[in-house]
């Protein structure tokens, strides 16, 4: 296997990882009760519980969950995206 033929297969194999990891960061969270936040919807909000990235080490935009409840009582939970700077810097 010559230089150039190596240098292909490893740029095709890094750029597949690449394509495998984005597509996994696009993904919903597993959980079917979990509203999909589009711009302008209004949201019932008396208390948030918690607020969950997917990737906690991701640099860029991300699946965001947050778990709160309403004004009646109930649980809720909304999907949302969001930029994630945790894996920006070589800390």
């Amino acid at each position: 296997m010559n230089m150039k033929t190596l240098a292909s297969a490893s740029l095709f194999a890094l750029l597949s990882l690449g394509t495998l990891a984005a597509q996994a960061s696009t993904q919903p969270m597993e959980d079917a009760s979990v509203m999909q936040y589009r711009y302008g919807d209004r949201l019932d909000i008396q208390k948030v519980l918690s607020v969950k990235d997917d990737q906690s080490d991701a640099c860029g935009l991300v699946n965001t969950r947050m778990d709160y409840i309403n004004s009646q009582g109930q649980r809720q939970s909304v999907q949302y995206r969001t930029y994630a700077t945790s894996g920006c810097h070589d800390n």
